[in-house]
């Protein structure tokens, strides 16, 4: 028993000074959290069908395999998450309660004290009224007004959550030349092992991927958001077509947001689009060093 604790130590010891050190100018920090436990997937069940969620929410779940989504990326009740830009709580309707008694949840989101006829500042106001008007599920959420234009934009702590979240968002950041300090910040807060898990609207890959056009259509080339992330320094762990969607041609005049749920084009060729469905959608998994 003791030459076990001995050769324990010393592995110890090395993973310390090698690729699994924390980086210079950043404090120690536990490993990412452990697998998922043996209750999640009924804690799911549990979880998807509560009164939380909206009727509007849960229709959704078709097209958004939360469960699949979720325990592909690993997550698990007792981890540290950050989910990025939360929008109107979809996902922080799943995740905050999954999370409340073991693990711990922080959203980013727009300013809801920010100029009132803003469309973000509106949406962050309605965002900050739902988590107020339930502190049974909501209440220990964490909610961050992030400036992506600064370079040193913070998640929280250095090295101190496991799994950083991102649904359907990418476009955006590339669009407004923020990508890079988003990806700093996520860096930066994961813990060495820690998970970066990207769900984005998936563009045909013979697309060129430019801003411009990324921008318009909502549709990012899954080649070219896998290149800026490992650029970041994060490793692909795994990909998924969880949430893939071929009866999805990428082709409509206002871009993704033609197709549910938006369904920019109205009445127009309205039964076609929602035959169609949601988007395509690329799921990576990716790790931190």
């Amino acid at each position: 028993m003791t030459t076990l604790k001995i050769a324990f130590s010393f592995s110890l010891l090395l993973i310390s000074c090698g690729k699994g050190a924390v980086p210079t100018g950043t404090s120690p920090a536990a490993p990412a959290a452990s697998a998922p436990t043996v209750t999640l997937d009924a804690r799911l069940t549990t979880v998807l069908a509560g009164a939380q969620r909206t009727e509007q929410e849960r229709a959704r779940d078709i097209y958004r395999h939360p469960r699949e989504t979720l325990e592909f990326l690993g997550l698990a009740e007792n981890m540290t998450v950050v989910e990025l830009n939360a929008g109107q709580g979809w996902y922080t309707a799943i995740l905050a309660p999954l999370l409340s008694a073991q693990g711990k949840l922080t959203t980013t989101g727009g300013d809801p004290n920010g100029p009132p006829d803003s469309e973000g500042t509106k949406n962050a106001k309605k965002f900050a009224e739902r988590l107020s008007s339930d502190p049974a599920d909501f209440g220990k959420v964490t909610t961050l007004f992030v400036d992506w234009k600064k370079s040193d934009a913070s998640l929280g702590p250095d090295a101190s959550a496991d799994m950083v979240v991102t649904f359907r968002n990418m476009h955006g950041w590339i669009r407004d030349g923020v990508f890079d300090s988003v990806l700093g910040a996520c860096f930066r807060v994961l813990k060495p092992g820690g998970t970066f898990g990207v769900e984005e609207h998936r563009a045909n890959a013979s697309t060129a991927a430019d801003p411009k056009v990324i921008g318009e259509t909502g549709y990012v080339p899954e080649a070219y958001a896998i290149e800026l992330i490992e650029r970041a320094g994060f490793k692909l762990e795994g990909k998924s077509e969880i949430n893939a969607n071929p009866r999805d041609t990428k082709d409509y005049s206002k871009g993704v947001w033609t197709l549910p749920p938006t369904l920019r084009l109205g009445d127009v060729d309205r039964d076609k689009y929602l035959a169609i469905g949601e988007s395509d959608r690329m799921t990576l998994k990716f790790k931190k060093p």
